[in-house]
């Protein structure tokens, strides 16, 4: 490319700034995490998916980003015509096939009809979460579709019984629990109304370099080198596939990772690959 031709395509670019198309990310419920810090018996409990979200809203369904997903034409004619949210899924230990079905800008018929769109909460209805737990399962009767389903709603009575439920989940194959306290009515932004319960938890950081395989790695990924919001800089060997070693995230990408717990240089212990980080 000539000089010539490079300036005037950059005179171009500064003159026409490329306008995103994308909607502005929606206002949503995000929750905290449980330490032992509520009256369990005040929420009601549910299965924490292990899939994307995704945001109804009436004739668009979207990812938490606010970027439109391409669900096939039938998927989304069969969703009622008022606001959803909940989670795509495939089901348990699924979520790389999952992510690869839904990202598509052109979709697959064939996988979408592996997929669910478990609903867990309707934006901006009246009445506190029992109440919208129950109007979720009237909505997803009316709708009569195989791909809309409510996420089941539990209730138990103390600590130890949420720790045998979240025993059982983890030992299915399952990633935790989430609990909606059941007199909240519906609200946005990041609360302790909502909490996730898990053995584990979960973190993101940054690519920033990687560390060569050795033994039967070799040739390809050993680890990779990230970056934690603190600017501390650990490395991650485990969790992943021999696609992934093949084929690691990007330098600069997103990844989310799970550790048991922090050493006492604040570094993440036990930690292991989850997924590169989802919008």
């Amino acid at each position: 490319m000539s000089r010539l031709l490079r300036a005037l395509l950059l005179g171009w670019a500064l003159a026409f700034p490329v306008i995103s198309l994308a909607a502005e990310p929606p206002a949503i419920l995000l929750a905290e995490v449980y330490r032992n810090q509520v009256d369990v018996s005040r929420y009601l409990v549910s299965e924490k998916l292990d899939g994307v979200r995704a945001i109804w809203d009436g004739q668009t369904l979207r990812f938490r980003s606010g970027r439109e997903i391409y669900a096939p034409r039938w998927f989304v004619d069969g969703l009622p015509k008022r606001a959803l949210d909940g989670e795509l899924w495939m089901g348990r230990g699924s979520f790389e096939r999952l992510s690869g079905t839904v990202r598509r800008e052109t979709p697959d018929n064939a996988e979408w009809r592996q997929v669910r769109y478990m609903i867990f909460e309707l934006p901006g209805a009246t009445g506190d979460f029992r109440e919208r737990a129950e109007s979720i399962r009237q909505i997803v009767r009316q709708a009569n579709v195989p791909w809309l389903r409510e996420i089941a709603q539990f209730q138990v009575v103390d600590r130890s019984s949420l720790q045998k439920m979240l025993n059982d989940v983890v030992k299915g194959g399952g990633e935790g629990l989430m609990l909606h306290r059941a007199d909240a009515p519906y609200e946005t932004g990041r609360s302790d109304i909502l909490l996730k319960v898990k053995l584990w938890e979960d973190a993101e950081a940054v690519v920033v370099g990687y560390l060569p395989g050795k033994g039967k790695f070799a040739g390809s990924m050993g680890a990779l080198r990230l970056r934690r919001p603190d600017g501390k800089d650990f490395s991650l060997g485990s969790g992943f596939s021999d696609e992934l070693r093949r084929n690691p995230p990007a330098i600069g990408a997103v990844v989310t990772y799970r550790y048991r717990d922090l050493t006492s240089k604040g570094l993440p212990r036990f930690a292991s690959f989850l997924r590169i980080h989802e919008e």
